[in-house]
């Protein structure tokens, strides 16, 4: 067996144009990846570039997926191109996979300097599915702006990148794995972790689970049902809400992660998550929810099918709070929304005396105001929800949250949500999705709704559907401030 230091090379590449992050990082079709000559080596090599050599040498960093397709075969890369850039120890979840919430939970935990994400979050996988790299930075938050546009400009540039490529890990295995790369003086770590027992532990310490353990498990347990649409969050789903809170084990569905979701979009909504809607309508559960590929997003259902619509989700959240352990010991420091998000959060912070910042779409803008005390819960209508937990979006915390106002409250979802509207109002929401649209084409309506919204004698117009009539009260080019950094952005339509 030959035990001589593994061969590090620095080979010459070429570079793309096309490797600018949007909000969730790269994204584009599976064949781009896997057909393109290094394409996944040159961002990744730029995300490394992007962190200083000194601040990356001997540091540590976490990988995981959401298990879709070429997710082993991409973190094989990185694991060869970590070694060969100075990284020190790389922490795996096992098999290649880990939810984003549960990889800002470890990131916070052994205190790396960043993860790298391997998801496309709701969009199909299989080779003719997407793809997709995020980067979260040691706060264990999505990268800002201003890394991922260094991240964008290396890589407009880049010429050669480092990698030890007869370097081999064991994604099956939990456990650690050494290998002494020449020229350096301390061996290159892998550990292999089943990272569901952190992230569980952490939300341990944020809920009341024996009073969920009633709730799920007692003489008077509701019944759940609960889609991982065969993304990530299965196998979290598993061991937490059935092996732990004993709810039984065919409530929960499409827990083995696959790499092309069995087929279907991991998407929670109405239009995607159609198993999990058809069978909460006929009225034998209580409750259900699905996640998306990553895990990051959330759908709530009551029983028969009552939906809840995001933007009202993190407003009962909002409104039941204390009903959280959590909260009741750290307190509530503010609330925060999306721009495209209802204002249904905003009314329970009048009612509360909360703070509400409403921000940009993009987890960062949370990000930003969580690390600086001034946010405690927040969502957006495109399906996520959390709080200072961590800092991502989190598809089981959420859930969670539910049940423990379910618990509490001892009510099922749909006399929870109407005793809300009783009380606060309702604010009507619709989101339309509109995919694989011609980019001309969209910046063409896009710039029509502009001028439209703009007009004078837009405000105060009238519309009618039906036997109904809408005045316009508020419109506008959303422009934000951040509060904690001073950054400026424009034109959030």
């Amino acid at each position: 067996m030959d035990d001589s230091p593994l061969q590090v090379l620095t080979l010459p590449t070429t570079p793309y144009a096309d490797q600018k992050p949007c909000t969730s990082g790269l994204m584009k079709k599976t064949y781009i990846f896997e057909t393109k000559q290094d394409y996944l080596q040159n961002f990744i090599q730029s995300i490394f570039s992007s962190i200083d050599l000194r601040d990356r040498q001997g540091s540590t960093m976490v990988v995981g997926g959401d298990g879709r397709y070429l997710n082993k075969t991409a973190i094989e890369v990185i694991v060869q191109m970590a070694a060969a850039n100075g990284i020190g120890r790389l922490v795996i979840g096992q098999n290649g996979i880990m939810s984003t919430p549960a990889m800002s939970c470890m990131i916070r935990k052994v205190r790396a300097i960043g993860g790298i994400v391997l998801t496309a979050c709701h969009n199909p996988g299989g080779p003719d599915g997407d793809f997709g790299i995020k980067f979260n930075t040691s706060n264990g938050g999505p990268a800002p702006e201003a890394i991922l546009d260094k991240i964008f400009q290396i890589s407009k540039t880049i010429e050669e990148y480092a990698i030890c490529p007869d370097l081999k890990v064991h994604l099956s295995t939990t456990g650690k794995q050494t290998f002494d790369l020449e020229n350096k003086f301390k061996p290159f770590t892998v550990e292999i972790v089943d990272s569901v027992d952190s992230y569980a532990n952490m939300l341990r310490n944020i809920f009341d689970f024996a009073a969920l353990k009633e709730l799920l498990s007692g003489p008077n347990h509701i019944k759940i049902r609960i889609d991982a649409m065969h993304g990530a969050t299965g196998p979290y789903v598993k061991r937490i809400l059935c092996e732990e809170l004993g709810s039984p084990a065919n409530s929960a569905i499409n827990c083995i992660p696959k790499e092309d979701f069995g087929g279907h979009c991991p998407d929670p909504n109405l239009v995607h998550a159609t198993d999990l809607v058809e069978t909460m309508t006929d009225g034998q559960y209580d409750f259900g929810a699905a996640f998306d590929g990553d895990g990051d997003h959330n759908m709530i259902l009551g029983k028969n099918g009552f939906f809840v619509n995001p933007s009202d989700s993190v407003a009962i959240i909002a409104a039941n709070i204390f009903n959280i352990p959590y909260f009741q010991q750290s307190g509530v420091r503010g609330f925060a929304r999306s721009m495209p998000t209802s204002g249904a959060l905003d009314k329970v912070a009048k009612a509360t005396k909360i703070q509400l910042h409403e921000t940009p779409a993009g987890w960062k803008f949370f990000v930003n105001l969580m690390d600086a005390g001034k946010l405690s819960l927040c969502g957006e209508e495109s399906f996520g929800t959390s709080s200072d937990h961590i800092r991502e979006k989190d598809g089981l915390w959420a859930v969670l949250a539910w049940l423990s106002i379910l618990a509490f409250k001892k009510q099922s979802v749909e006399e929870i949500m109407k005793d809300h509207w009783q009380k606060y109002g309702r604010n009507f929401f619709t989101r339309y999705d509109y995919e694989e649209v011609d980019p001309e084409t969209a910046n063409r309506i896009m710039e029509d709704l502009e001028a439209m919204i703009s007009g004078k004698s837009f405000i105060g117009d009238t519309f009618s559907a039906g036997e109904k009539t809408y005045q316009v009260y508020k419109a506008d080019i959303f422009e934000y401030t951040d509060p904690v950094d001073g950054s400026i952005l424009r034109n959030q339509v």
